[in-house]
């Protein structure tokens, strides 16, 4: 196996995630009992329009209100300024007003809707430029905190709210500068500045309100967007946690349910021949051994699919891929399985750590491969001292070369090459599935490679043509160096307990 490595997207479980391919192919599938179980609000990365409280915007305004009253009878009062002071307090009293009204007849820790907080939004940006209007236009500096509302939407609400404020801030600003009332100076002379400066402040002003409202909704989008994925991971890993220990419970029952069976079998089976002269009696003792064969019976079917007792917990790195690929083996590709060690590695195969998180990552990868190969999927594993390598390969199209460093964004949206169909049961298309197997495998201390087969210089991976990932862990991250494993056991540990 060569160890050559392209210009690759790649993550590194050090830090940030940079750039991540969506899965094999053109996308991760998910499966089914993931995502379809979260409500599809919590899957929306914009779903944050009702995320302020009456109460954040009320104190807010109230700020805004003490603000404005301290620098109105500062301006008037200290430094003599002349502005319109009636007026002034009236637009400053009307805002009061509202904001007690609102108090009074909706609950403060109520959620507004969406256009509930526009029309808070509109009022506040409306009274502002009240206020400018009043007393010099842009020639009042306070005029830059008409970018302040328009920031605010961008946090809160969708995108066409949010462009609808900021063209009203725009025209509102625009109107400032032509039509005001002037301050007036101590001397009686009026407040004025160059068109210049003044046509220089507007295209300030405006430019402001569309960077920073778009910086503020780019930022609060993505932060969203991480934290619901993060849900969604979390919830995967939960779901898979459950089923191993599920399953564990299952394998810890077989094996420690035995013994006392075949005791009670033994035991039945002997009554059975000393009660041969009463032959009431002699059937229930041979009942009582035939259920109690039934039992270990079913017991040893149910353990068949509970991996996680004590005894493998460190299972051959073969067999943990073949766990990984078992739901997908039986889809019509020809699922290919490959270790050998590399120079420098223990011919035997190590013993890796049989953790739910990865069985989940690699199987949510090779789930992909298998929807986008044409005929065969390749699972291959690798080993020296020092690293351990699994890599993910199939011959179907491989990663469109335009999404390559950037579909492992959660909830990116893109055009697949392919239409969901039957071969590919729970796709999703919302790039959840690879940031979910991505994370997994990372906190696994794996570091991820993703290409395709025609960036590799060896000969059959260039030869398959598809989509390639490779994942990479330090040996010590996953494989049982020390072979702990094959020292005694002891008892199976109790899930309420374990850490």
């Amino acid at each position: 196996m060569d160890d050559e490595k392209p210009h690759l997207a790649k993550t590194d479980p050090a830090g940030p995630a940079t750039a991540v391919s969506g899965g094999l192919a053109c996308g991760i599938a998910i499966e089914s009992g993931d995502i379809k179980r979260i409500p599809p609000r919590l899957l929306d990365p914009e779903a944050h329009c009702e995320w302020v409280r009456l109460r954040t915007l009320m104190l807010l305004r109230w700020l805004s209100i003490a603000g404005q009253l301290v620098v109105i009878l500062a301006a008037h009062f200290l430094l003599g300024l002349g502005i319109s002071l009636e007026l002034s307090l009236l637009v400053v009293a009307v805002s009061a007003l509202v904001n007690l009204g609102a108090g009074l007849i909706f609950s403060p820790n109520a959620r507004l809707p969406e256009y509930g907080t526009l029309a808070f939004l509109v009022f506040d940006l409306l009274q502002l430029a009240a206020l400018l209007g009043l007393n010099g236009g842009l020639t009042n500096p306070f005029a830059l905190l008409m970018l302040a509302p328009v920031v605010v939407a961008a946090t809160a609400l969708h995108l066409a709210p949010t462009l609808f404020l900021g063209a009203l801030a725009i025209l509102a600003t625009i109107f400032l500068r032509y039509v005001h009332l002037p301050v007036m100076l101590p001397d009686g002379s009026p407040l004025l500045l160059p068109d210049l400066f003044l046509d220089g402040f507007l295209a300030a002003i405006v430019i402001g309100i569309v960077f920073t409202g778009a910086y503020a909704r780019r930022v609060t989008v993505e932060a969203h967007a991480m934290g619901q994925a993060l849900l969604a991971a979390q919830l995967a890993l939960a779901r898979e946690q459950m089923l191993s220990d599920l399953a564990g419970v299952v394998a810890a029952t077989a094996h420690e349910l035995g013994t006392p069976l075949a005791t009670i079998k033994l035991v039945s089976s002997e009554l059975a021949e000393e009660l041969a002269d009463r032959k009431e009696l002699r059937e229930d003792a041979e009942l009582i051994a035939q259920q109690a064969e039934r039992c270990r019976d079913i017991l040893h079917s149910m353990g068949k699919a509970g991996k996680a007792d004590l005894m493998i917990r460190h299972v051959p790195l073969e067999e943990l891929l073949r766990q990984a690929a078992e739901p997908h083996a039986e889809r019509g590709k020809e699922v290919i399985f490959d270790v050998a060690p590399l120079p420098g590695g223990e011919k035997r195969q190590p013993l890796v750590r049989r953790d739910p998180q990865i069985i989940h990552g690699l199987r949510n990868f090779i789930q992909n491969a298998v929807d986008f190969a044409r005929s065969t999927v390749w699972v291959e594993g690798y080993w020296d001292d020092k690293v351990l390598r699994v890599r993910i390969s199939d011959d179907g199209p491989g990663y469109p070369a335009d999404v390559l460093g950037r579909i492992g964004d959660p909830f990116m949206s893109y055009a697949p090459a392919y239409k969901a169909d039957d071969t590919r049961p729970g796709y999703e298309g919302m790039g959840l599935g690879i940031f979910i197997a991505k994370n997994l495998l990372e906190r696994s201390g794996a570091t991820l490679v993703f290409a395709n087969g025609r960036d590799f210089d060896d000969g059959h991976h260039r030869k398959r043509g598809g989509a390639v990932i490779e994942i990479t862990w330090p040996l010590e991250a996953i494989v049982d160096v020390e072979n702990a494993s094959r020292a005694p056991l002891g008892e199976n540990i109790n899930l309420r307990t374990e850490t």
